[in-house]
């Protein structure tokens, strides 16, 4: 952090659309090695970082009182594609938030400071910069604007903030000036709002899921402002986390339990809470003396306090995570707060469920699309240098269908039935036989091309009538099969080789009869064996053409089921953790739910404890039950994809039997065209 000499006030118009700044790395930098591991999962922090040089506002009220949130602070998440560690402050108006909010941001200017009785930040402003100490991940600073205004006229207005702010952050810090006592405590009301303004899930409307809360919520940080109280109780000397714990312990009396109290509300929905004491003054009001004092005057131990919260900011705050532990990026944070404004604007309670699920429906919407363009681009390359042979397309088609799948795991999440998966793997099969096509297309001509060319002085001769004449079937025999090994050279890796070669010969056949009618120097019986070799010829040139075909055929099928081991292994990878995550984010708050029980047993709170040794033994059931919900409809996505590989397999060989039978139809009625004509 930067020591900060002076802190001039400053006034940000909340329209104005700032520039972004993506840091780049030194040309001179050489690329890590990275394992087959790394380079089939691309880390989310494995991305530039984005840099705004200055705040934003993300959210104010239009005209009507609605929350509105900016398209512009959109635009600038959607950047973000690290995952992103989401720090708010809230507190009532005119304690200086803002200023503090500068100082986490490095900078001594930035969000909007104010020297007189009306407060200055309305709705909520972010400004994002790469974090100071976790490389991989932004720090994403939201500034609320000041609660408790009776100017305000709406008082659902401060609620609201205060759930957003608690809904999009990973840390929340209650700004206030004094110290934490009774009147301090009871100031933080809008905690007994939360389970009236947040539901965890849809399915039961009044159901009471605040037990829930603790694994979705964020830290939270008291930070009282002009602290001048020496940090003892009962004579002792105690940390500032004791004198918080002091403060939030259940009051013994006629109200022991406290239900729904901001004291009970605060140890149920944030158990990770610490404390920070700034002894000098620090509202804006009181900036001017900062200014005006030499560094020198300025208190050390104000300094070493500021300093070391930041500090403690920057390590211990985690990065935003969603239900089942799945880590935000800025583009999903942009994605949350649009979702939370909406549902608060329809006068519906935000839920976060619906949450996930809606922002799961975008992302993964957009994931197919993405992995889409990444195989189509490519292809539409490759499509430049046909005719390939097919071994090239189908490798080819095997590369950027692995790139495809490694594009939408890194940005997909909670495709648990593998809907998404699916309609990605149809639609890279249809675009892959598309191509095919093109690419069989472009070989035909060109075939056909090179027999035209080597078979225009024969055919030439053949309407001049040069073959009709003793010994001309002999003559044009030969000619056909200089034509033939000349084609072979020329064409012989192209995938229509041997299938245009097969037409081109069944057609000359027509002739090579005629002439062979007409062959006054030949015998019957000659004529005879003649016929015989050259029905031999065509049989063994078809029977080429149909090896050919099968052969191309379990390429194909090679290509595809290299495919599906790859995406089986990418998918199990990608589910396994989700798994750990899910299981993790379970253990915690199983962890923090039973220290919550202990502390409170210890402190004599026995029915409390009581309680919530039943509540955690039911949570722990849920967890349970949910990771073995969660495990079977991942085996059953992965069943559904094998299942769905072998019905394109049995399809690909249905084809292929039905292109034959064709074939067979064919030469049947060309055999009858033949024996009419003749």
């Amino acid at each position: 952090m930067h020591r900060c000499a002076s802190v001039s006030p400053r006034v940000n118009d909340g329209r104005q659309t700032f520039p972004v700044k993506r840091q780049r790395k030194s040309g001179n930098e050489k690329p890590k090695k990275r394992s087959p591991q790394d380079k089939t999962f691309a880390s989310l922090s494995d991305v530039s970082p984005v840099t705004m040089d200055k705040p934003v506002c993300i959210i104010d009220t239009d005209s009507d009182g609605k929350l509105r949130v900016q398209q512009s602070a959109l635009e600038v998440l959607e950047q973000i594609q690290q995952p992103v560690v989401v720090v708010a402050v809230v507190g009532l108006y005119r304690t200086g938030k803002s200023y503090l909010m500068n100082r986490l941001a490095g900078k001594q200017t930035g969000f909007a400071l104010g020297s007189t009785i009306e407060f200055k930040t309305k709705g909520i402003w972010m400004w994002c910069v790469p974090h100071p100490a976790k490389a991989g991940n932004t720090l994403v600073l939201l500034d609320t604007e000041g609660l408790g205004d009776v100017d305000k006229g709406d008082p659902k207005h401060d609620t609201n903030i205060f759930c957003l702010a608690v809904l999009l952050s990973s840390t929340l810090v209650y700004n206030s000036r004094g110290t934490i006592d009774n009147k301090a405590v009871m100031e933080l009301q809008y905690v007994t709002e939360l389970t009236k303004c947040i539901k965890v899930k849809s399915s039961d409307e009044n159901a009471d899921n605040s037990s829930e809360f603790v694994k979705f919520f964020p830290s939270f940080i008291w930070a009282v402002r002009d602290f001048t109280l020496e940090l003892k109780i009962n004579g002792k000397d105690v940390t500032e986390d004791e004198y918080l714990e002091s403060a939030l312990k259940l009051k013994q009396g006629r109200n022991v339990m406290e239900y729904n109290s901001p004291r009970e509300c605060i140890q149920k929905y944030f158990p990770s809470r610490n404390c920070f004491t700034f002894p000098f003054p620090t509202t804006p009001e009181n900036i001017s003396r900062l200014e005006s004092l030499d560094s020198a005057d300025i208190s050390s131990k104000f300094l070493k306090v500021t300093d070391n919260f930041c500090k403690f900011v920057f390590h211990d705050s985690s990065v935003k995570r969603l239900k089942d532990g799945y880590p935000v990026t800025g583009r999903g944070l942009g994605h949350l707060a649009k979702t939370y404004v909406d549902t608060i604007n329809s006068g519906s309670v935000p839920c976060l469920e619906n949450a996930v699920i809606a922002m799961a429906m975008i992302e993964n919407e957009a994931a197919v699309k993405e992995s889409l363009q990444v195989y189509q681009s490519e292809m539409e390359k490759l499509k430049d240098s046909f005719p390939l042979e097919l071994k090239d397309v189908s490798s080819e088609h095997t590369h950027l269908n692995i790139m495809a799948t490694q594009a939408f795991m890194k940005r997909s999440f909670r495709d648990t039935d593998g809907k998404y998966l699916k309609s990605l793997d149809e639609q890279i099969i249809k675009l892959f036989h598309g191509y095919l096509r093109q690419n069989e297309q472009a070989s035909k001509k060109h075939c056909e091309k090179i027999l035209s060319s080597l078979s225009a002085p024969v055919m030439k001769k053949l309407k001049q009538g040069f073959y009709a004449k003793p010994g001309g079937y002999d003559l044009f025999c030969k000619h056909l099969e200089g034509i033939r090994k000349k084609y072979k050279s020329q064409a012989n890796k192209e995938v229509k080789a041997k299938e245009v070669l097969e037409e081109f010969l069944k057609q000359r056949s027509v002739d090579s009869k005629a002439i062979l009618q007409v062959d006054k120097k030949l015998t019957e019986k000659e004529k005879k064996i003649k016929k015989e070799k050259r029905k031999a010829a065509l049989l063994k040139q078809e029977a080429k053409a149909k090896e050919e075909k099968q052969r191309q055929l379990e390429e194909k099928m090679e290509a595809e089921r290299q495919s599906n081991e790859e995406r089986m292994r990418q998918m199990k990878e990608k589910m396994d953790e989700e798994m750990r995550l899910q299981r993790k984010e379970a253990e915690c708050a199983m962890d923090r739910k039973l220290r919550e029980q202990a502390d409170l047993l210890e402190k004599g709170f026995k029915e409390k404890a009581d309680l919530m040794r039943q509540e955690n033994e039911e949570f722990k059931r849920q967890s349970a039950e949910a990771e073995t919900n969660r495990a079977k409809e991942f085996a059953a996505t992965i069943e559904n994809a094998n299942r769905r590989h072998e019905e394109e397999m049995a399809m690909m060989m249905q084809q292929q039997d039905i292109e034959q039978m064709m074939a067979m139809w064919q030469r049947g009625t060309r055999q009858m065209i033949v024996c009419c004509i003749s």
